[in-house]
């Protein structure tokens, strides 16, 4: 049996899990609000942020709705 390795993200996917946890730290939500303003699960936050997964285009576009809003509000 051979071992399986651990998939690395990509650096473009690790920028991407960096700049979402850092929105949500911008915000001060908990992993589980974020998810609910992006409509989403915590644990789709929580795959993101450890660039496990990538939003899909429609959580993409609540992401950067709340990044303007943070932008917005300088």
């Amino acid at each position: 049996m051979t071992a399986r390795k651990k998939a690395t993200p990509k650096t473009g996917d690790n920028n991407l899990a960096k700049k979402i946890r850092d929105l949500r730290s911008k915000l001060g939500l908990t992993q589980e609000q974020f998810a609910a303003k992006v409509g989403v699960t915590f644990s789709t936050v929580n795959r993101w942020e450890s660039g496990k997964s990538k939003p899909s285009p429609l959580a993409l576009k609540m992401i950067e709705k709340l990044a303007r809003r943070v932008q917005g509000s300088k």
